[in-house]
């Protein structure tokens, strides 16, 4: 099937809102990935952030119905995906993330094979982003780490998008500290993670 003809993620979930036992399954199969990426790099931990993407995709099966139309598929996902994370990180304190973890957790989405220096520093912008109230790293990792725009992250997060340039700003001066030791890398070993993190 050409992806011409494809249905849309809202042509699927209406499909599975109407009894298609496929049609979920699609919707998974396309956005898992993104989704995993923002769970792992909201929580820091591969075995939460596995739990979190789960817990939302059973939440979303469940809720369909609810999707009234007014944001996109993907930013609906997205608002369970974060929603699941923070109640995570709410709920108790995460253990402390073993080194394999986060490099296993960085050749998952690492382009080329041989990236040591930008799995380091993705360890260490993990390791950082634990120093952040959830809010806050919330919104970083939508707006600094996945691209986000910040009315889009607005969305996501369900607040207006002062508040989300607000937590923002706060979290990166927070960050700062301990990422500052990165600035002065070579430009070919930094990774696009934290905007102004390092060159605070």
């Amino acid at each position: 099937m050409g992806a011409a003809s494809e249905p849309s993620d809202a042509e699927l979930l209406t499909r599975h809102i109407e009894g298609d036992p496929a049609a979920f399954s699609e919707i998974v199969r396309r956005h898992r990935d993104r989704m995993w990426a923002v769970a792992l790099r909201t929580l820091g931990d591969a075995d939460e952030a596995a739990d979190a993407v789960q817990d939302a995709f059973v939440s979303a099966f469940r809720k369909a119905a609810s999707f009234r139309g007014e944001a996109a598929v993907t930013t609906w996902l997205h608002r369970i995906v974060v929603n699941a994370c923070l109640d995570r990180l709410r709920r108790k304190a995460l253990r402390p993330v073993a080194d394999d973890e986060l490099i296993e957790a960085a050749e998952r989405s690492a382009p080329t094979p041989d990236q040591t220096g930008e799995r380091e520093i993705a360890m260490e912008v993990s390791t950082a982003l634990k120093h952040l109230p959830p809010d806050q790293r919330a919104a970083l990792v939508l707006v600094d780490m996945m691209g986000y725009a910040v009315e889009e992250a607005a969305r996501v997060l369900q607040v207006p998008a002062g508040t989300v340039k607000s937590r923002c700003a706060r979290g990166r001066a927070r960050l700062a500290p301990f990422l500052q030791h990165l600035r002065n890398r070579p430009e070919g070993t930094r990774v696009s993670s934290v905007k102004g993190a390092e060159s605070s």
